[in-house]
């Protein structure tokens, strides 16, 4: 920065001291600050990295991840799936009711079939341990009841989708987490989950009401959206009655991660953003 000469003024005493000109106290002030911005912005540091951000759940981690560790104790394993299946059960019995061709309430009373035979199937594997199903299923009543209100739906549509939706992820976890329990136990288990039955027709009932009224599809989208928190849930509550060790989220994250990509490829099944 240069000072102008009106801002030059001589130092020593009288008007006609013969001294150099010296640049006056606010002027060299300017001086100083100006030449220490110049200084720091041709400052060349050390380069910033730019940040990494690592992924919620690496690829490479669901391949890592064994059911087995979660180890759910099988009396209230069992006890919280059979009451899961009876509520599916109920569900279905009033889409039944409430379908609007015989055809549909056809389908949908064999799918009420599958849901009460797997409960059936695991309350006798409750009585194989000796203990009354009952007293076992009763705990879990309350939150599973609270469940199967919120999961209904506002209208038959609603009611469809939430079953499929539901059944589809809590059958699917109980059957992976079925892999801790004792071998032949987790494999009769697994076998009795893993029926398919149900889901196909849901599937058929569903598509036919969108193919007839297309409009449904951005209500049921978002109908569908709104079903995973709760069913994750119930999921997440299997680990607390089960009195697993594994309570860490990094392991049991890669668990829902897995749940809700199943959940994304049923709802693209049928033509619903997830």
């Amino acid at each position: 920065m240069r000072c102008a000469p009106s801002q030059l003024q001589a130092h020593g005493r009288g008007s006609n001291a013969h001294m150099p000109l010296q640049p006056n106290r606010d002027c060299l002030r300017a001086s100083v600050r100006l030449s220490a911005v110049v200084f720091w912005t041709n400052r060349r540091g050390p380069r910033a990295d730019a940040p990494r951000f690592r992924p919620r759940v690496p690829p490479t981690d669901f391949a890592k991840v064994d059911f087995a560790e979660l180890v759910p104790e099988p009396v209230p394993f069992l006890g919280q799936a059979a009451y899961i299946q009876l509520e599916f059960f109920e569900s279905l019995a009033r889409a039944v009711a409430s379908a609007p061709t015989l055809p549909s309430k056809e389908g949908l009373s064999a799918a009420a079939g599958v849901a009460l035979r797997k409960h059936h199937a695991l309350i006798a594997e409750l009585r194989r341990l000796d203990v009354e199903p009952n007293d076992v299923m009763a705990p879990f009543a309350p939150a599973t009841d609270r469940f199967r209100q919120v999961s209904a739906g506002g209208d038959w549509y609603e009611l469809l989708l939430g079953i499929h939706v539901t059944a589809g992820m809590l059958d699917s976890y109980f059957s992976r987490l079925a892999e801790g329990l004792p071998a032949e136990l987790g494999a009769r288990v697994r076998a009795i989950l893993d029926e398919e039955g149900a889901a196909v027709v849901l599937e058929s009932e569903l598509r036919s009401a969108l193919d007839a009224d297309p409009e449904l599809a951005d209500r049921l989208a978002l109908w569908g959206r709104s079903l995973v928190g709760d069913t994750l849930l119930i999921a997440r509550s299997a680990l607390r009655a089960s009195e697993s060790p594994v309570r860490d989220g990094e392991q049991v994250e890669p668990v829902f991660t897995d749940l809700i990509a199943d959940h994304t490829r049923r709802m693209d099944a049928l033509g619903l953003t997830a």
